[in-house]
């Protein structure tokens, strides 16, 4: 039993305690409430004094292997970024894969998440099994993990982005799916490891392969994944070659609804917007990546008043070398407002999309997301009593638009993942030598 106390409580339900606790057993909440919790023998105590008791927070778009080539293409469009790393991710193999993952979830554990997603779409023939190799990296450092099974199969001879030499068979695509559902999928309550399908992109993926992957996904009940509507010039490429917007197109195969989500969603009108709320389809809101790559703002505010189920995303480190999700948490909220006013969206509903709503987005808002009594006990208490946060009027103001605090603690399914700002799982240390490393080797295959 770990019991945490003195905190400032942020449930994300309405209630907060100024000096509450928290009551965590095994891999649950068992209490919640306002003062000093019961003492028992074998609880070891948290003291939570001078700190912000949140959420776990939920990364819902991610590509992890990215982590290990940070830096490249740093002023370009999206199209000119993807056809200057493709080359360099080509030469991917399950060292490097292993190695970026790790190295990009223990800095997202630093930064408060206990659930990620990744979408993994590029597999090299002589890669090995890379995927297995990300999932492995998840076990390590401890997150409960998402993954999901990307593809690609619209090379440059068939007028999509990608080089051939990185695209996939379809069939092959489909198989390899279904092998990953079969090996890895866990529906169980609870689960830490749950697979999703992703085709890549509407310029990356041929309409064949997304109907049938959504055919798939939903006839073994996991959800389904893509990038969509991130960019103008993705709304050029769809109204060419389908006639129609990248949202018509993809809901002509199957890819609307409460088992969908979009990453990105930049580009939306507002019956766009509104189809998307009706549906019940979620959104990835990558911020930091948008702004990096120049693609532009979401209509956060205007999705959420149609319905729509909305997280928040890192997105790849090649697109955002930070890999914080609590830097999304603070862009959200400033790039909200810097389109729609002040009241466009409230330091707690930021905090909401980083939690309760990323928690919704992948179907789990009834365990993750909320501090609630019978919920998983994903846990983030942040020290905000130094120089840089003590005299914030609110705590969730200090964590949100203050700089980032300190994490005093990190718990996954009632683990101590981080603490006093170290993570306990994995060397940290020797994990940024190695990803230097692989990252000269990729440069240097690429050359």
């Amino acid at each position: 039993m770990i019991i945490i106390e003195g905190a400032h409580v942020v449930t994300v339900t309405g209630e907060e305690f100024a000096d509450g606790h928290v009551v965590v057993e095994d891999d649950r909440i068992t209490a919640v409430g306002a003062g000093p919790a019961p003492r028992s023998e074998d609880a070891t105590v948290v003291d939570g004094r001078g700190c912000l008791l949140t959420p776990g927070f939920v990364n819902t778009h991610n590509h992890l292997y990215q982590w290990v080539t940070r830096g490249l293409a740093v002023d370009a469009t999206l199209f000119e970024w993807l056809t200057t790393l493709y080359p360099v991710w080509a030469g991917i193999d399950e060292h490097a894969v292993h190695t970026g993952a790790s190295g990009a979830l223990a800095r997202l554990a630093l930064t408060g998440c206990t659930t990620s997603t990744d979408h993994h779409y590029v597999f090299p023939r002589e890669g090995g099994d890379v995927f297995a190799a990300e999932i492995r990296a998840a076990q390590d450092v401890g997150l409960r993990f998402h993954p999901c099974r990307g593809s690609m199969d619209l090379g440059r001879r068939d007028g999509g982005l990608p080089p051939d030499d990185v695209v996939e068979d379809r069939a092959a695509v489909l198989a390899a799916s279904e092998a990953a559902v079969d090996r890895w999928h866990d529906p169980a309550p609870g689960s830490m490891l749950r697979v999703a399908l992703a085709p890549c992109s509407p310029f990356t993926v041929t309409g064949d392969l997304m109907r049938d992957s959504a055919e798939l996904a939903r006839r073994r009940g996991v959800r389904l994944h893509t990038h969509l509507a991130e960019t103008l010039a993705e709304e050029d490429f769809c109204r060419e070659r389908f006639g129609c917007s990248p949202l018509e197109y993809v809901e002509s195969l199957g890819w609307v609804g409460d088992d969908v989500w979009f990453a990105h969603a930049v580009h939306l009108d507002d019956a766009a917007v509104q189809r998307i709320g009706d549906t019940r389809t979620g959104v990835a809101h990558c911020p930091s990546s948008n702004a990096r790559l120049g693609a532009g703002i979401a209509r956060t505010r205007d999705l959420r008043d149609a319905g729509a189920r909305i997280g928040l995303g890192v997105d790849g480190a090649a697109s955002n070398e930070a890999g914080s999700l609590l830097e999304e948490v603070r862009h959200a909220l400033l790039f909200a407002r810097a389109v729609g006013g002040p009241q466009a969206l409230t330091v707690r509903e930021a905090l909401e999309l980083a939690t309760l709503g990323g928690a919704a987005v992948l179907g789990r808002a009834d365990e993750i997301g909320s501090i609630e009594v019978g919920k998983l006990a994903d846990l983030a208490l942040w020290r905000i009593d130094g120089l840089a946060h003590a005299d914030v009027a609110d705590p969730v103001t200090a964590l949100v638009l203050g700089s980032p605090p300190p994490l005093e603690l990190l718990l996954v399914n009632g683990r101590r993942v981080v603490e006093r700002d170290r993570v306990l799982t994995v060397d940290t240390d020797a994990l940024a030598a190695e990803c230097a490393r692989v990252h000269r080797t990729l440069l240097e295959k690429a050359s």
